[in-house]
């Protein structure tokens, strides 16, 4: 007898969903806590369970029982008998070795499980790491004393043996300073304070909210419940500037309380919001800002756009073990593949909203999202076969076909504030001129992306071309369409950061519209499906039309 139920799990560890079955958003929203969305197609979407997901969910709260309900609950078929095993079997690793304060020698490893134990102190990857045996913890099976400069390098070496470790050492308070909210004309939202109080009770780790859901406003939550000295770590000055801008006007810091560490300024006050480039600018072969994290005995380090830090600071991360640090981001997924450094240096995530349950309840505009497809002209069709790989992308996605489907959105949508998104800069500015827009990129001045920001949030004008410098960070609330027409190849996080301009609830309560345009028969496609898988685990759909259906 078998459950009509909308999933399919599979010996493999995949886990299919039957998109157009009636429970399947509800499912979806059951397994996301622990499964990863590897493939969306129209009908069928295909999830992976891995261990990096199944200890993300433990650390959150989710016991094995409660995952393993949940698939039999929606699992159409039997599920394997042994991949529940296995399933059990991988959450129970999770905890199995502890890192405890200790009176005597500080920072101590301990297990409860002594085989493991004798496997992990022997392995070399952490040879060095580990001090003298102890063997004196109540109810443990193994102690060792460990370097406290190596906590956060024995936790990365822990997940790489399979053997994630749970640390119960606990934070210095930091240098205290009072910051508390200042709820004038606003309150905390539900799922932030939820977010706020999942990160204190943990210490450490990540909240991951759609963008335009108040990720800010979670930081300064966060900042009043510890009440010190905080270190921010932003994308771009222009991030740190609206940072300081929401902490003034949200909080009980005052201009002068707040600094910013920049290429610009290099001011370290109790509140000191520093971007990673500067952090990671290197002078005769050393990072020479690095100084920063010794300035002040902080107490809390926020990390924003958890996603795209940057390798060097996943280094200084690990000498920040025993400092409380919350990472704020719209999607853990890294290009480089490095969750597992995030899950081990800035903590496990500890709350994640779906972006449609925040959007059901009012926080963030609907949306929706329409795939044009373009083919090439014939001589670009030709130029494209003979070209080399690294440079068929290039071609296919900066044809002129594109600039003229641009043409005609803008057109359609005249009067609606509207930002064209690219990447590559010989096309952003052909599209400024066809369009009789500004163009954004790298090279403009913070000055001058700061004036045009703010026209465009006033109204004075309606129309921006940019580059990936406003993915990440810039609050844009009125921006209602975005035209896409090239982006980073298939990263899903770019997706949704440009999917998240457009996410600030509108006043009309109008849906946004999203548009990706993409020549057909080429990697651009490719590319695309990829790009749009974070999004569809979201629970949004493309639509696809022919460039020819867009009207003049």
């Amino acid at each position: 007898m078998t459950n009509p139920g909308p999933l399919i799990v599979q010996s493999d560890k995949t886990v299919l969903l039957e998109v157009d079955h009636p429970q399947a958003e509800e499912a979806r929203r059951a397994i996301a806590p622990f499964a990863e969305l590897e493939r969306s197609p129209e009908h069928v979407h295909t999830y992976r369970l891995t261990p990096l997901g199944l200890w993300n969910a433990r650390a959150a709260g989710h016991d094995a029982e409660q995952v393993v309900d949940t698939l039999l609950t929606y699992s159409r078929y039997a599920v394997p008998h042994g991949l529940l095993v296995d399933l059990a079997e991988t959450m129970a690793r999770y905890g199995r070795l502890r890192l405890d304060k200790h009176p005597v020698h500080g920072l101590v490893l301990t297990s409860t499980d002594r085989a493991v134990f004798e496997e992990v102190i022997r392995s070399k990857r952490i040879a060095g790491m580990l001090g003298e045996r102890l063997d004196d913890a109540p109810g443990s099976e193994g102690t060792v004393a460990v370097h406290p400069s190596e906590r956060g390098n024995l936790k990365q070496a822990l997940l790489k043996l399979g053997w994630p470790a749970e640390d119960h050492a606990g934070y210095v308070d930091g240098e205290a300073h009072p910051i508390a909210l200042v709820e004038d004309g606003w309150a905390l939202r539900d799922y932030q304070k939820q977010a706020a109080d999942s990160f204190w009770h943990g210490g450490s780790g990540v909240v991951v909210l759609p963008c335009g859901a108040g990720k800010t406003i979670v930081g300064a939550a966060a900042m009043a419940h510890a009440r010190a000295t905080t270190l921010i770590l932003v994308t771009n000055t222009v991030s740190a500037r609206q940072w300081k801008h929401e902490l003034v006007k949200r909080t009980t810091l005052t201009e002068d309380e707040i600094g910013e560490y920049s290429g610009a300024r290099k001011e370290i006050r109790p509140v000191t919001i520093a971007t990673y480039q500067v952090l990671t600018t290197r002078r005769k072969g050393a990072y020479t800002h690095l100084e920063l994290l010794d300035a002040r005995d902080w107490g809390l380090v926020v990390y924003d756009e958890v996603h795209l830090l940057p390798a060097p600071i996943f280094r200084m991360t690990a000498d920040l073990q025993a400092r409380r640090r919350i990472g704020l981001t719209a999607t853990l997924i890294r290009e480089d593949g490095r969750e597992g450094d995030v899950f081990s240096l800035i903590g496990p995530k500890r709350f994640d909203a779906p972006w449609k349950d925040i959007e059901a309840q009012g926080w963030i505009a609907p949306a929706d999202c329409v795939e044009v497809r373009v083919t090439l002209p014939e001589g670009e069709r030709l130029a494209y076969a003979t070209a080399d790989a690294d440079e068929r992308y290039r071609l296919a996605s900066s044809t002129f076909a594109k600039t003229r489907v641009a043409e005609r959105l803008v057109r359609q949508h005249a009067g609606e504030p509207t930002l064209v998104i690219g990447q590559y800069l010989d096309q952003l500015d052909e599209l400024g001129e066809h369009l009789g827009a500004p163009v954004i990129k790298g090279e403009t001045t913070v000055r001058e992306r700061e004036k045009l920001f703010e026209a465009f949030r006033q109204g004075e004008i309606d129309l921006l071309v940019v580059s990936k410098v406003a993915n990440f960070s810039i609050d844009l609330p009125e921006a209602a369409v975005a035209i896409q027409v090239s982006g980073s190849f298939g990263s899903r996080q770019e997706e949704a950061q440009r999917l998240g301009r457009l996410l600030r609830p509108k006043r009309d309560g109008r849906t946004a519209r999203f548009y990706t345009i993409v020549s057909r028969d080429t990697v651009d496609a490719d590319f695309a499906q990829n790009r749009q898988r974070f999004l569809a685990e979201q629970g949004y759909a493309y639509r696809i039309v022919d460039a020819g259906d867009i009207p003049d």
